[in-house]
C-alpha cells in the first residue's frame, strides 16, 4: 500500500481486468539417438533444419558400430522426415556406448606433433568416425607495426605477449637485434614493449622498442589459422589469426591457441561447434608462444606432417617470410562405438550435473513430443535385449514430464502377430505405438529403404497442430515422404490393430499413403484417443505457467475471483474455436475456486484449490450413414 505523507495529488495504475492465459505450444520435438558426431553431455540447442542438424551432429552417412557393423543413420532420417512432414523445433540428445570405457577419451580421433618436446596433441572433440580429419596449421604474418613520430618509435595495436617477427630491413646499418621470433612483454615499470626470444622474464630481453625504429626493422606479429577438414568430406572449419602464446589474452579473456580450442570454450555455443580439442601433455613443455613456434618447427616430418624440416631455418632467413608456411596433423582412429545400449537412452548425471540422454530433456519443458528413430530396428533379433528397454524408457521419460507424450515404433518387419505381442507388454497414455515401418528413398544409396515411423508421425503432430489444432486428431494426414510401407494392411487386418491402441500406415487408392489411427496405449478408455491426451497436456500446461502469478498472492476471495476469471476467460476462447463440445460456453466447461473447493485446513496450509471441467472433442472415428427406403407419402 501506497505511504501519503504530505498533500499533494497522487496518481496510481491499477487492474480492472483479469490476467490473461498463453497457450503453450505442442509442436517442440526431443529425439534421441546416435549420430554421426556432435555433444553427447552438453544442453542441447533448438535444431529448425536438417542443415542445422547436420552442422552438429553429422550427415546422412552410415553409423558403423563394432558390434552391429553398418547400420543406417537413423537419427538422421528421422530429422529429416520431422521437418519434411511439417515440423518445426526440434531438440536432440546424442547418445553413444563406448568400446573401451576405460579410454580417457573413448571413439575419439587422435593425432599430435612427433618428436616435439611439448607433446602437443590434437583430438576430435567428439567421438565418432566423423571427427577423423586434417587438421592444417597456418602461420601469417601481419604488417609491420612500427612508425616514428618525432624520432620516438610506437608500435601500434601490439599486445603483451605476441609472438613476433622482428628483421632489419634491407639496406638498414648493422643490426643490432637480430632476425628472428620474439615474445613481446609489456614492462610496466618502465612503460616500455620488451622483447624475448627464450622464457618470459622481462629481465633477459634482448631487445626493447627503443632498440628499433621503423625506418630499419620490421616488427610483424605471428598468429596461427586452424583449418580442420573432415576425412569423410563436408565443410571445413577454419579458426583464423589466433595468438601462439599460451596465456595471451585480449580483453581480460584467454585467446591463445590453447583457449581457443580448450577442453571447455568460453561459450557452449563454441562448445556445441568447434571440431577439435588441443591441449599439451605436458603443459611446462610448451613454454611461451616463441617455443610453441619453435616446436612446430622442429616436429619430425612424415605422412602426417608437412612441409621437410628445414621449415624453421627458411622461414628466418631474412629473405622469406612464414607467411603461407604450414603443416597437418592428420586425427584419426575415431569409430561409432557399440549399438549404444538402453542405458545410454536412458541417460545418467555426472558429478558436474552435465545430462546425457533422455536426462537432457528433462530440464527443457517445452517439449511435448519425444521419440528415439531407429531404437527398436532388431526388435526381435540381435538388439532383442535394449529395444524394450528403450521403449519404456521413452514412457517412463513422457509420464514423468507429464506435459509430454512418447512417439513409439514397431519393429522392422514385424509381422502383425509380433507388433501385437510387443504392445501387450504396455500400457500408457502417455504413449502411442506406429506400424509399420515407411519405405522412402535414401538420398545416400538413391535406393528405396525402410525407415522408422517416429519421425514421420511428429512431424505430422506439428502439421496437423499447426494447419488445424491440437484438439483435432493427426490422423487422415498425408505422409509426404512415403513411397510406400513395409507391409501393406487392408481393413480386416486393421480391424484387428486398432481396437488394440496400435496405429496404422494405410494406403487409399486415390488418396495416397496416409496415417489411419490416433489412439494411445492406454487400456484406461477415458485417454484412448492422441489428440485428447494432448489437449488436455496443452490446457494444463497453458493454465500451469499463466497462473504462476497466483503464488504468494494473499488466499481469499479476491484472488479466487481473478482465478476464476482468468481461467473461465482462456476456456471461453477455446469454446469459440471449437475446441470443447456444447452449443453454451456453461455446457462446456465449469470453474470453482471458492470455500466450496477449499477447507479450512487448505487455507491454513497454504492451499488454493480450483477445480476445472471440461468437455473436449473425441474424433470421429467411426462414420455411419443410415439410408433406408421411405415412400412420398411417409413422414420423417
Amino acid at each position: 500500500m501506497s505511504e501519503y505523507l504530505a498533500p499533494g495529488v497522487f496518481v496510481e495504475e491499477v487492474s480492472f481486468r483479469a490476467k490473461s492465459i498463453e497457450g503453450v505450444s505442442t509442436t517442440t520435438t526431443g529425439f534421441v539417438g546416435p549420430a554421426r558426431y556432435g555433444p553427447l553431455d552438453i544442453e542441447p540447442e533448438i535444431v529448425t533444419s536438417l542443415v542445422e542438424f547436420e552442422r552438429t551432429y553429422g550427415g546422412r552417412d552410415k553409423l558403423v558400430f563394432q558390434d552391429a557393423g553398418e547400420v543406417d543413420n537413423y537419427l538422421w532420417h528421422g530429422v529429416r522426415a520431422f521437418f519434411e512432414e511439417g515440423g518445426k523445433r526440434l531438440y536432440v540428445s546424442r547418445v553413444f556406448t563406448p568400446i573401451d570405457a576405460t579410454d580417457e577419451r573413448p571413439g575419439c580421433a587422435r593425432g599430435g606433433l612427433p618428436g616435439s618436446p611439448s607433446s602437443m596433441m590434437v583430438y576430435a572433440r567428439f567421438p565418432g568416425r566423423a571427427g577423423n580429419a586434417r587438421v592444417g596449421f597456418t602461420f601469417n604474418v601481419g604488417q609491420s607495426l612500427l612508425s616514428d613520430v618525432d624520432g620516438v618509435t610506437f608500435a601500434n595495436s601490439l599486445q603483451s605477449r605476441d609472438v613476433v617477427w622482428i628483421r632489419p630491413r634491407a639496406g638498414a646499418p648493422s643490426p643490432a637485434v637480430e632476425d628472428g621470433y620474439y615474445l613481446a612483454l609489456w614492462d610496466a615499470a618502465n612503460e616500455s614493449w620488451a622483447f624475448v626470444s627464450s622464457g618470459d622474464d622481462i629481465g633477459t630481453a634482448e631487445a626493447t622498442l627503443t632498440d628499433l625504429s621503423a625506418a630499419n626493422y620490421e616488427l610483424r606479429v605471428v598468429t596461427v589459422t586452424v583449418v580442420v577438414q573432415p576425412l569423410g568430406g563436408g565443410d571445413a572449419f577454419v579458426a583464423p589469426d589466433l595468438p601462439l602464446d599460451p596465456l595471451h589474452q585480449r580483453a581480460g579473456s584467454p585467446d591463445s591457441l590453447f583457449a581457443y580450442f580448450a577442453e571447455f570454450p568460453a561459450s557452449l555455443s563454441r562448445a556445441r561447434t568447434l571440431p577439435i580439442v588441443i591441449r599439451a601433455e605436458d603443459v611446462a613443455a610448451i613454454g611461451t608462444g616463441t617455443e610453441l613456434l619453435g616446436a612446430f618447427f622442429d616436429a619430425d616430418p612424415n605422412a602426417s606432417v608437412s612441409p621437410p624440416a628445414g621449415l624453421r631455418a627458411a622461414m628466418q632467413n631474412s629473405q622469406s617470410t612464414p607467411a603461407e608456411r604450414s603443416l597437418a596433423i592428420l586425427i584419426d582412429d575415431g569409430d561409432d562405438g557399440l549399438r549404444p545400449f538402453a542405458s545410454a537412452y536412458e541417460g545418467e548425471v555426472d558429478s558436474a550435473d552435465r545430462k546425457t540422454g533422455l536426462r537432457q530433456f528433462e530440464d527443457l519443458e517445452d517439449i511435448s513430443i519425444v521419440a528415439a528413430p531407429g531404437s527398436t530396428f532388431g526388435y526381435g533379433a540381435g538388439y532383442a535385449t535394449h529395444a524394450p528397454s528403450i521403449v519404456r524408457a521413452l514412457i517412463r521419460h513422457a509420464e514423468r514430464m507429464k506435459y509430454c507424450i512418447a512417439v513409439l515404433d514397431s519393429g522392422d518387419n514385424q509381422a502383425i502377430s509380433e507388433v501385437r505381442a510387443m504392445r501387450a507388454q504396455l500400457d500408457s497414455k502417455h504413449a502411442a505405438l506406429y506400424y509399420p515401418w515407411v519405405r522412402v528413398l535414401d538420398p545416400l544409396t538413391q535406393r528405396e529403404t525402410h525407415m522408422p515411423p517416429s519421425g514421420f508421425v511428429a512431424g505430422i503432430y506439428a502439421r496437423n497442430d499447426v494447419n488445424r489444432a491440437v484438439y483435432k486428431a493427426p490422423a487422415n494426414e498425408v505422409v509426404n515422404l512415403a513411397l510406400g510401407f513395409e507391409r501393406f494392411l487392408n481393413k480386416a487386418q486393421q480391424e484387428v490393430l486398432n481396437p488394440e491402441g496400435i496405429n496404422c500406415f494405410r494406403y487409399f487408392e486415390g488418396r495416397g499413403m496416409r496415417l489411419w489411427g490416433a489412439r494411445t496405449i492406454s487400456s484406461d478408455p477415458e485417454w484412448k484417443y492422441v489428440n485428447l491426451r494432448r489437449y488436455f497436456a496443452y490446457l494444463e500446461r497453458s493454465i500451469d505457467k499463466g497462473t504462476q502469478w497466483a503464488v504468494f498472492e494473499p488466499n481469499g476471495e479476491q484472488l479466487w475471483a481473478n482465478v476464476r476469471r482468468t481461467i473461465e476467460d482462456f476456456l471461453l476462447n477455446e469454446w469459440q474455436s471449437g475446441a470443447l463440445l456444447g452449443d453454451k460456453p456453461e455446457k462446456s466447461y465449469f470453474v470453482k475456486c471458492d470455500r466450496s473447493t477449499m477447507s479450512q485446513n487448505d487455507l491454513d496450509n497454504g492451499r488454493l484449490i480450483c477445480l476445472i471441467g471440461v468437455a473436449p472433442l473425441r474424433p470421429a472415428e467411426f462414420v455411419i450413414f443410415r439410408i433406408g427406403q421411405w415412400t412420398a407419402d411417409r413422414k420423417v
